[in-house]
């Protein structure tokens, strides 16, 4: 990947850090201000243009607190000189809404950058909770 993406990726890596401590701040700076941006995270609906990103990254991160990033495994990644895509486990831990005690969290991302400007930006975020293997029924609805 270009260095340039790298380091977004890393400022992106160290804003996830920030966030599960409560603080959107330094992720919503990293995400594309261009109606098209979208977000789908475990806590709602899809998000989808950057007045409804920031809104749906403000809720999630008041819900968050002392939250620790433990690794980020890489599954795959790929980049033209204007898109980028990211596929990762995200493992922390934290405190979710009014937990007492710290809880492990694994989630399965991608994250799809395109270029705003000439700048690496944040164009989709999508995060659920499936990291391994589970029972087809587990998509029916009840």
């Amino acid at each position: 990947m270009a260095t340039d993406l790298e380091q977004v990726i890393e400022q992106y890596q160290q804003a996830l850090g920030a966030f599960i401590k409560g603080d959107a701040e330094p992720v919503k700076r990293l995400f594309s201000r261009r109606d098209n941006v979208t977000l789908a995270n475990p806590f709602g609906p899809p998000a989808v243009g950057p007045n409804q990103v920031e809104a749906a990254l403000n809720r999630a991160a008041s819900q968050l607190r002392e939250g620790e990033a433990l690794r980020f495994e890489s599954i795959s990644e790929f980049a033209t000189a204007d898109l980028a895509y990211v596929l990762h486990f995200e493992r922390c831990r934290m405190k979710i809404a009014g937990a007492l005690e710290a809880s492990p969290v694994s989630l399965r991302v991608t994250t799809i950058f395109g270029r705003d400007d000439g700048k690496w930006t944040i164009v989709h975020r999508q995060a659920d909770p499936i990291t391994g293997p589970r029972p087809p029924e587990s998509i029916v609805e009840r």
